[in-house]
């Protein structure tokens, strides 16, 4: 799947993913073949980190 370069989009598109269809990122990455690392240094980049217990970006 191609995402969003332009962090705010991205962190819309994987928080939107991760509520309506996933119970985590480790099953958001593997279903979409993306790297978790990857992903998360471009949020933390922007300044979102990814919390478990909400299953969002924050």
């Amino acid at each position: 799947m191609e995402l969003p370069k332009d962090p705010f989009m991205l962190l819309s598109v994987v928080n939107m993913k991760l509520r309506d269809g996933y119970s985590g990122l480790d099953a958001l990455c593997d279903d979409l073949n993306l790297n978790r690392k990857e992903l998360e240094e471009k949020l933390l980049a922007a300044g979102f980190g990814y919390n478990e217990e909400l299953n969002q970006f924050r």
